[in-house]
């Protein structure tokens, strides 16, 4: 494991530390936040964020299994869980508050069901339609279109329309470890999982950020989340499913105030 910058006294520029499974920016005694990005992606999707957020929270950023660095090993829900626990146990000290996107936010929901004394709030976006019922057909479809979509195109598609106000480098970084079959695979990997059942099981406080074009999760958030104790719910004007893309200040703006709200 190496570190940039060992430590980080009064006005100095955030640490960044680095291990072989995640990358941690920001003051090391600064609250801790883990980001689990979605399908398809890997941890550069959330450069924007880390950007907005390192100069006063330790951001922590990994690669999912069939994702970035971990490309060649097949997504499984499971397993996903057992990498952002181990995450949070290394670069956490065993607690923290878990965002996660879309594929991440449905792994953030079972983390959180599963080990809810490491979750101190959890941030979910793009992940508000259960994959259970008639939904399963949409989570299949979406899935296969993934899979099928050639990936030179979708990486042309993702700089030249959805990252095309990004800054040109980060937008190529995000775009470049973009792996659209094993993140299709990743998507039908959890088809029937009861996710709004493991949702209401966390306990804990809990945050959904959806974009307003994100018709799917918009019409399902509601339902996903009724009955379920501790949950505020923010809508993103003209963002589409990678909310904390197409309004990266408000993405982080609403994190920071959600995570100035939680207990110690």
């Amino acid at each position: 494991m190496g570190v940039e910058a060992a430590t980080v006294g009064q006005g100095a520029a955030p640490s960044r530390e680095r291990s072989p499974g995640w990358e941690a920016s920001g003051p090391v005694d600064g609250p801790v936040i883990v980001f689990v990005h979605g399908a398809v992606a890997s941890r550069r999707l959330w450069s924007p964020q880390i950007a907005r957020l390192s100069d006063r929270y330790r951001c922590v950023t990994f690669d999912l299994p069939g994702h970035g660095s971990l490309a060649d090993h097949a997504f499984q829900l499971d397993e996903a869980v057992d990498r952002v626990r181990s995450v949070i146990d290394e670069a956490a000290g065993g607690r923290a508050t878990v965002v996660g996107l879309s594929l991440g936010g449905y792994t953030a929901i079972a983390l959180a069901a599963r080990h809810p004394e490491r979750v101190r709030g959890l941030v979910v976006a793009g992940a508000s339609l259960d994959a259970t019922g008639i939904s399963r057909l949409g989570f299949a479809a979406y899935g296969w279109l993934l899979s099928l979509i050639p990936e030179r195109l979708a990486r042309w598609l993702l700089v030249r329309v959805v990252l095309r106000r990004r800054d040109p480098i980060e937008a190529a970084g995000i775009a470049e470890d973009y792996q659209l079959r094993r993140g299709g695979a990743a998507v039908r990997s959890i088809i029937g999982v009861p996710f709004r059942r493991l949702l209401a099981a966390y306990g804990g406080p809990i945050l959904v950020i959806n974009g307003d074009l994100d018709v799917a999760m918009v019409a399902g958030e509601a339902r996903f989340v009724r009955g379920v104790p501790g949950v505020q719910r923010i809508r993103l004007r003209r963002a589409t499913h990678v909310s904390n893309v197409d309004r990266p200040d408000e993405f982080a703006a609403a994190i920071a105030a959600f995570e100035a709200g939680l207990a110690p």
